[in-house]
């Protein structure tokens, strides 16, 4: 299990995808919380392939109980399948390709984008923590993917999403339109108001996208619920203060399902072992060895990532030089001269986690583990961070921070809560190796 993945065909242009359709659906009671206040609708969202392929991976993982190996072997695959299947462009386009797929094959690759899709539109719409929504129904009744917390929800309770993506040849506006607004009424309403894991239920969105594997251009549809009370009508709507009485922070039982899929795409199994052992009710104490973790300077950034050829079991402390000597680093540096539309092409993309807001999750990640699994905070105050490679669009003009100006010669995703897919990772320089002392937390230095 690696952070560091090989794969080819990846495009480096903004694909610009417009809203289709929009619904709110009338919600009694309503408003569930009563200062919540949920974000402007997001008419035009604009990625980098990349972006996409992170988002897919995400959703791909989010699973809390499903074995690692298990994970890793579904996170390849769909980022094989999206470099294999999807043209580079301005315009959403399913490479030719998509036409030898099995219809089954075919559904799952589109229930897949459809997921990642949700993930993009989600993150631009604000929410930044993220969890499986399995713990609404213990029965096959169906019930929404995903949950989320952050942004305008922070401090009030989760919204729901539910994803749908269909490519076939006779999609229409009209039938993705209508297969949002039927999956908002069947698995996302009957839980408004519910109590999950994460917290209460208090909005809700069914998110649906489709394209023709025969034309360019999709469909991008959103059912979202009402709240019925007076707000600004054009503007974006700033986060209300956090109900009386929740703690400070975000909940720790989706910040753990957001870090666990996290740190299991960084290839720092690891970390997801600890996290498993404080969620059990029993179960044995995981290896208390340290964990390195190599410090890569990016984009102006600095992020934390897996030592890509370190043995995973009875890790000794060695010195920075073992990585400038190692094959790995040398293969991507010999790349380095090579247009970005080359580098990529070369097959190598890399899970990492901005330093600061990795740093402070393990560092509060340790503390919980000397205190022991009865000792677990409500919350963790983790910093997040604005989006790169994606965001919402403002007419003709990307909405400021969504992707600076410094960052375009990069071609790589960064989403709120830290987690980066570098697209050309060799261009990067690294720092310095440090460790992550389950009990003792990780050191930064300067």
């Amino acid at each position: 299990m690696s952070g560091l993945i090989s794969i080819s065909g990846f495009g480096a242009s903004d694909t610009l995808v417009t809203l289709t359709k929009h619904t709110k659906h009338a919600q009694v009671p309503s408003p569930i919380a009563l200062k919540f206040i949920s974000p402007p609708v997001c008419t035009s969202l604009s990625f980098r392939p990349v972006a996409l392929a992170a988002a897919i991976a995400r959703t791909a993982t989010t699973w809390d109980d499903a074995p690692k190996e298990l994970l890793d072997g579904l996170q390849q695959s769909a980022l094989i399948e999206l470099a294999t299947l999807l043209e580079d462009g301005s315009t959403f386009t399913l490479k030719s390709y998509f036409a030898f797929l099995a219809d089954t094959a075919g559904s799952q690759f589109a229930a897949k984008v459809g997921a990642g899709m949700t993930h993009l539109y989600m993150e631009a719409l604000g929410y930044e923590w993220r969890a499986n929504a399995v713990c609404l129904s213990s029965s096959l009744d169906p019930h929404a993917d995903f949950i989320y917390d952050g942004g305008n929800a922070a401090g009030h309770g989760v919204v729901l999403a539910e994803a749908h993506g269909s490519f076939a040849k006779d999609v229409t506006a009209g039938k993705i339109t209508s297969a949002a607004r039927r999956k908002y009424k069947k698995q996302v309403k009957p839980y408004i108001a519910a109590t999950s894991t994460f917290g209460e239920v208090i909005h809700g969105y069914s998110i649906a996208f489709g394209s023709k594997p025969t034309a360019a251009g999709s469909f991008l549809s959103v059912s979202e619920t009402r709240i019925s009370k007076p707000r600004k009508k054009s503007g974006a709507a700033p986060p209300a203060p956090p109900e009386e009485g929740r703690p400070e922070g975000t909940p720790a039982p989706i910040v753990l399902a957001t870090h666990r899929s996290n740190f299991m795409l960084m290839g720092v199994p690891e970390v997801v072992d600890w996290i498993d052992w404080l969620r059990a009710v029993d179960g044995a104490v995981p290896e208390q060895e340290p964990v390195p973790l190599l410090r890569l300077q990016y984009a102006g950034r600095t992020y934390l990532t897996s030592v890509p050829w370190v043995r995973r079991s009875g890790v000794q402390p060695w010195w920075i030089e073992e990585f400038f000597d190692h094959p790995y680093w040398w293969r991507m540096a010999r790349h380095a001269h090579l247009p970005a539309s080359q580098r990529l092409a070369s097959g190598l993309v890399w899970f990492a986690i901005e330093e600061k807001g990795g740093a402070e999750f393990l560092n509060g990640l340790s503390a919980v583990i000397r205190g022991g699994r009865r000792q677990m905070p409500p919350s963790f105050l983790l910093p997040t961070f604005d989006p790169v490679g994606f965001g919402f669009v403002d007419g003709d003009r990307a909405v400021p921070g969504i992707r600076d100006e410094d960052d375009r010669s990069y071609d790589y995703a960064q989403f709120r809560d830290g987690l980066a897919l570098l697209g050309d990772p060799f261009r990067g320089r690294p720092r310095d190796v440090v460790l992550w002392s389950p009990e003792g937390g990780v050191s930064l230095g300067q």
